[in-house]
């Protein structure tokens, strides 16, 4: 299978730093064993406010890349100015995580349709444990960025607005990448 890299991602990202796609391409590498599908990958850079879209869906294969808005855990940015302060993996502690998740399976839960994340590093291993999925939430949408000039928080899932739900779990079906960084 041959990957198109989009050339585009740079400009998606403008000044942002230039190594998050290789990087991701360089995880995808590393756990190509539990990652069985190398169409679509997903990209987060925490690096960026909450009001920024920086959630990424990558097509590796056609070179096309949407962004989107995404929620970070109210316990990485406690004073909730919008940026992620700091990470943890520990249970209780409502913050992100960063690094490779597998995505899983979708079920129906206390958000509705949302999908199941495995941490494949030691900085996420505890993601299943924590309850850490993609799921949609009121509190994610342009209206709330635009108005609070961030978006609301989570509990350390990657929310995304209820309207781009379906699209990002049909293109990060199962089996594919989702990684996390700032």
């Amino acid at each position: 299978m041959s990957l198109c890299v989009p050339k585009a991602f740079a400009a998606v990202l403008g000044d942002r730093t230039p190594d998050i796609l290789p990087r991701a391409l360089a995880a995808l590498d590393r756990h190509r064993g539990r990652i069985v599908h190398r169409d679509w990958i997903g990209i987060v850079d925490f690096g960026m406010a909450s009001r920024s879209r920086r959630f990424y869906l990558v097509d590796l294969l056609g070179g096309r890349t949407t962004s989107l808005l995404v929620s970070h855990g109210r316990g990485s940015d406690p004073g909730n100015s919008g940026w992620v302060q700091s990470f943890s993996n520990r249970p209780g502690s409502e913050a992100s995580s960063p690094g490779s998740f597998l995505t899983g399976d979708t079920y129906y839960g206390k958000h509705g349709r949302s999908r199941r994340l495995t941490g494949l590093e030691p900085c996420n291993d505890l993601a299943e444990k924590r309850g850490i999925v993609i799921h949609s939430a009121s509190y994610v949408s342009d209206d709330m960025a635009n108005m609070q000039g961030r978006v609301g928080r989570s509990q350390g899932c990657f929310a995304v607005s209820d309207n781009e739900l379906q699209m990002v779990l049909a293109r990060l079906g199962p089996g594919r990448l989702l990684f996390a960084t700032k």
